[in-house]
């Protein structure tokens, strides 16, 4: 089996695979002073409940953007599952040529996410990735990583809302039942999803243009499922999206 983990600033995904099979995933807190012994305790909790036994798993790939826990995360390889994790950066075969103007700057995840949707869809695509931070990225049908667009997330605008105003409360993301709020709360809400949701459709649209060729654009990400309900310019969904370019860059570098 391969555990595939996904290191993020605010959520920690792990899936496990059984051959091409994602038998199960979890998704635990990102803590930068939570030692490896805490993870792994948890760790085990999360796998008994799934049946499943850390000495089943053979192989581990991690990409990370929190160097603090990519260096836990190493350590809980090692001495959890008895693994050298399968580390995603420079050296690393992903199929992708980095057309950024200095590749190393380019997240862990995007590229990860930009391998998954090329192994998915032959085509030009936009990959909209909801996180912390969301992320619009734009790969060629060819495997050329073009560049992108970074922005805060929803719940980080919301946070700053909340601890920049001196009256206005913090809320949760929900969709409003009208744009028209009709207390402070709704009026928030509806700001956050309409919004954010105008906010994707506009640069989708604008990233449309300049790709010029036909575009497929996929979400994923903690949020994607909320916001693109509604969103005229998402084609698909993918919640599996990291996990699974995870595993191809596991099996490219057997």
């Amino acid at each position: 089996m391969l555990a595939a983990i996904d290191i993020g600033n605010t959520n920690i995904v792990i899936g496990i695979f059984d051959g091409d099979r994602l038998v199960s995933s979890f998704r635990i807190a990102s803590r930068a002073e939570t030692t490896a012994d805490e993870y792994a305790a948890t760790l085990d909790g999360l796998l008994r409940m799934a049946n499943l036994a850390p000495k089943q798993v053979h192989h581990v790939c991690l990409a990370s953007v929190v160097p603090r826990l990519q260096a836990v995360f190493v350590e809980l390889s090692k001495r959890f599952f008895g693994q050298q994790p399968l580390i995603v950066g420079p050296g690393v075969k992903t199929g992708i040529s980095i057309s950024y103007e200095t590749p190393r700057d380019v997240g862990a995840d995007r590229i990860v996410n930009a391998v998954a949707a090329r192994g998915l869809y032959k085509t030009d695509l936009i990959v909209v990735d909801f996180g912390t931070a969301t992320t619009f990225d734009a790969i060629t049908a060819g495997g050329e990583y073009l560049g992108g667009v970074i922005v805060a997330g929803v719940t980080v605008s919301l946070d700053a809302l909340f601890l920049r105003t001196a009256k206005l409360p913090r809320v949760d993301v929900a969709r409003p039942q009208s744009v028209i709020g009709r207390n402070t709360i709704h009026s928030i809400q509806s700001g956050a999803f309409y919004g954010y949701l105008s906010m994707v459709e506009g640069i989708v649209t604008r990233m449309k243009l300049e790709m010029k060729d036909p575009v497929h654009v996929i979400a994923t990400g903690g949020m994607a499922s909320l916001v693109c309900l509604e969103c005229a310019v998402v084609d698909r969904i993918e919640p599996d999206l990291t996990m699974m370019g995870l595993k191809l860059i596991h099996n490219m570098n057997r």
